[in-house]
């Protein structure tokens, strides 16, 4: 039995803007939809930093003593906001006191994955995190 663990939510403008204030990451291609209207992805994107934040969140429910140590994603589309998306985190390796785990966001009505990856978490050898 595969350990898997879900989350959905729509993202908002709102939010990203949020994370742009909370982050200091202000680009304009997630905070003004004026200038994404004239980019490739033509209106805001998600920080690709905030939806690595919501996988380790979700990951962090299948390891909820573990420390992040190793994090290794790839953005191949655009995360859009008021489009619900699904996050997920799946137990893919054990070694030791290392757990990864393969996340991905994905949006529900396109099936477009947008963010994908693997977090590594240590545990210490009693199954708290090693901090």
């Amino acid at each position: 039995m595969t350990a898997t663990a879900t989350r959905e939510l729509t993202l908002t403008q709102a939010m990203f803007d949020a994370f742009a204030t909370l982050s200091g990451d202000d680009n304009a291609i997630h905070v003004d939809p004026e200038f994404a209207a004239r980019t490739r992805f033509g209106r805001p994107v998600a920080h690709g930093l905030m939806l690595c934040a919501i996988l380790e969140g979700v990951a962090s429910g299948l390891v909820p003593e573990g420390r992040l140590v190793a994090k290794a994603v790839q953005f191949p589309a655009p995360t859009f906001a008021d489009e619900p998306m699904a996050f997920s985190a799946t137990l893919s390796a054990t070694e030791g006191t290392r757990v990864t785990l393969a996340v991905e966001a994905r949006g529900r009505a396109t099936e477009t994955t947008t963010c994908v990856g693997t977090l590594t978490f240590e545990q210490s050898g009693d199954g708290h995190a090693g901090r």
